[in-house]
């Protein structure tokens, strides 16, 4: 997500700027981070014993909301007639970037494929936190040190990243074991945890000098960084569990995009400036419907991953058991990047269409 979304003027300094309204910012953008990191605080023992993400984890965490919420994206695109007029030359020319490129990784080998798309991954991840400082930063009075903002939200995700690729191997991975490149020089992480407290200092002491000298603290934009600080922290360097990185990462991530891509359609049909289809008028008027299509979608991506290649949660998927499983390179070279496709058009996407500000294209926001 970028960081040129577009939302309503301020009226006044003492305006917290909500995106939505306290509750719904609260507890579906920000809580998530506060939530799920406390949980790991004080369930860690259990956490770190277990062996493996369960599977009751892998449905609710994985599958209902890292890979569902992927699909949010459909609402913004390709089920979006305006979009697709508009823009169907993009959203036809990125897939297939997407899949010719995955084929050509994956042909050389296996695990460079994982490794793009993990990095791929972790930039979108940043980036998300980094639009959300944004939209909550564009009432602010101060013009000291503005860029501090950003310096927070980079160091708080950046520096846990370090740690990891420091401190190999852990017990969980971004998808698959080995993704992440291993043999970084130890002396990068202290060095980098040095520049991590002095940029978190800096932007701690100016909030606070702001708040003397305006009476202004901008409580969402703050509570965002600290709890993007917080659930990387503890997901990645406080604990070292498959579980924890999971909950941590995946809610902290997954529901404030579902949130806002909700709050997007639910202003733009108040507005008139987006016609629905018939599909799109009723899962973007009632929540269960929204969250119903992703969830679906999902299990027949996941369902198709696990009778194909993974085969790891056939109870859950029985419908695809009888599936082949496929083992052939060639093969693999080519059905991996295809049921990827949905993860790697998302991130290439998510640049797009949270970037323009022009309020006539329909990617405006």
């Amino acid at each position: 997500m970028s960081s040129t979304l577009t939302t309503a003027p301020s009226t006044g300094t003492s305006e917290q700027p909500w995106l939505s309204s306290p509750a719904f910012d609260s507890a579906l953008i920000i809580a998530p981070a506060f939530v799920t990191s406390l949980i790991v605080i004080f369930f860690r023992s259990s956490l770190e014993g277990a062996e493996s993400l369960p599977l009751w984890a892998w449905v609710a965490f994985v599958l209902m909301v890292d890979v569902a919420h992927v699909y949010a994206t459909l609402y913004r695109t390709y089920l979006s007639s305006q979009a697709r007029e508009k823009n169907g030359l993009l959203l036809t020319l990125i897939p297939v970037l997407c899949f010719v490129i995955g084929c050509l990784i994956y042909s050389l080998k296996g695990i460079y494929f994982w490794r793009v798309l993990a990095y791929l991954a972790v930039f979108h991840f940043i980036r998300q936190q980094y639009g959300f400082v944004a939209l909550y930063r564009r009432k602010d009075q101060t013009k000291a040190l503005p860029w501090l903002d950003g310096a927070a939200v980079y160091m708080a995700t950046i520096y846990p990243l370090v740690y990891w690729h420091c401190h190999m191997p852990r017990n969980f991975s971004w998808f698959v074991e080995g993704d992440f490149l291993s043999g970084l020089p130890a002396l990068i992480e202290p060095l980098c945890l040095t520049v991590y407290v002095a940029v978190m200092t800096a932007y701690i002491v100016r909030e606070i000098t702001t708040k003397i000298r305006t009476g202004y603290l901008n409580i969402p934009k703050n509570l965002l960084i600290a709890g993007t600080a917080l659930s990387w922290w503890v997901g990645i360097i406080a604990t070292d569990s498959d579980l924890a990185f999971t909950m941590t990462n995946v809610i902290s991530h997954g529901i404030p995009y579902m949130a806002l891509v909700w709050l997007y359609h639910g202003k733009t049909r108040e507005e008139g400036r987006a016609p629905l289809t018939l599909v799109r008028n009723i899962a973007l008027s009632y929540i269960p419907a929204f969250l119903l299509l992703l969830v679906l979608l999902a299990y027949l991506e996941e369902g198709l991953w696990d009778g194909l290649v993974w085969r790891e949660h056939l109870s859950f998927f029985g419908a695809f058991a009888s599936l082949p499983e496929i083992r052939d390179g060639f093969l693999l070279s080519i059905l991996v990047p295809l049921l990827s496709l949905p993860q790697s058009t998302h991130y290439v996407l998510d640049g797009f269409i949270w970037r323009v500000k022009e309020r006539s294209n329909i990617w405006s926001a």
